[in-house]
């Protein structure tokens, strides 16, 4: 054997051991990245400029998808993809197709498909993520769902919480729509098992989401009484600094009983929470107020009944 083939038959171990190793780095970056993302929502979170945020966030996103292509079972990047896709989609796409509804009716419908679209992807990233978790999930969820839903842990509640909301936010999108519809009892049921795990998540961030929910909640006998106590409780947990439980309050229960002077009062409180009051919480804060300025500027449209003492 001559002196290069011995070379050459020695450096061929040598390269794929470092190929491997390249493999190896790639992939701890990749999982680096990936721990850095999750944990970037406490960033946007404290941002004040939500114009910002939103041109900023689709490159954010488009990110988390690049790194979850090359590590697809990163629990927590899922999950906060999953939290990332829906934010995005509530506060930039179907707040925006409200105030667009009044002069283009068209154009507001596409902007919900669009949201409705982000829902589900959002669904689907936190489906993974607890599948992630718990090999199987999804499908003993089809097959089982308060079994499998039993199995979620406390660790999982990020993920199950995002999971929950998106899914519930797409059926909203799509009431006329028999397959979405078909999708109530899961959320239900998942709803359910928060409640269990964490009733508290996130200062009350559960709580005002089912402000909301109880009022279309399946089977629901008593709709308002079940949302003014999670109204009651989200306002205490988060020591009445979200913005969030007041428009929720106004929207859901207000605005459906006809509460002229309810409605304005909820909303009014919201636009004079502090966002810098609590800083993890000043792009929601922000956000919020702004839709709280909306829904009051819209509030001879949303009730029959004039202002007392108003224009007959």
């Amino acid at each position: 054997m001559s002196v290069a083939s011995a070379l050459k038959r020695a450096l061929v171990p040598a390269a794929l051991a470092l190929l491997a190793g390249c493999a190896s780095l790639e992939h701890y970056s990749a999982d680096r990245l990936g721990d850095a993302l999750a944990g970037s929502g406490s960033t946007f979170a404290s941002d004040d400029d939500p114009e910002l945020v939103r041109a900023a966030t689709p490159f954010s996103l488009k990110l988390m998808e690049s790194v979850l292509a090359d590590r697809p079972e990163h629990a927590p990047l899922l999950a906060a993809t999953a939290a990332g896709f829906t934010q995005f989609a509530y506060a930039f796409v179907e707040q925006d197709a409200d105030k667009l509804e009044g002069r283009d009716v068209a154009g507001a419908l596409e902007l919900r498909r669009r949201a409705r679209g982000l829902y589900l992807r959002a669904r689907g990233y936190g489906l993974r993520a607890l599948e992630a978790r718990h090999p199987g999930f999804q499908a003993a969820l089809e097959r089982a769902p308060e079994q499998a839903l039993a199995g979620l842990g406390s660790e999982d509640v990020q993920a199950l919480y995002w999971t929950t909301v998106a899914w519930a936010a797409s059926i909203s999108l799509a009431k006329d729509s028999a397959h979405a519809i078909a999708g109530l009892p899961y959320v239900d049921k998942m709803v359910a098992r928060l409640e269990v795990l964490d009733p508290d998540f996130d200062h009350g961030a559960l709580q005002s989401f089912l402000v909301s929910y109880e009022m279309g909640r399946p089977g629901a006998r008593d709709p308002e009484t079940a949302a003014r106590a999670h109204y009651a409780r989200a306002l205490r947990l988060s020591a009445g600094q979200r913005a969030a439980p007041y428009v929720a309050w106004a929207e859901s229960v207000c605005e459906a009983g006809q509460d002229r002077s309810g409605f304005v009062a909820a909303l009014e409180r919201a636009r004079a929470v502090d966002p810098d009051a609590r800083p993890e919480w000043r792009l929601e804060n922000l956000i919020m107020r702004r839709r709280a300025r909306w829904l009051l500027s819209q509030t001879d449209r949303l009730f029959l009944e004039p202002e007392p003492g108003g224009a007959k």
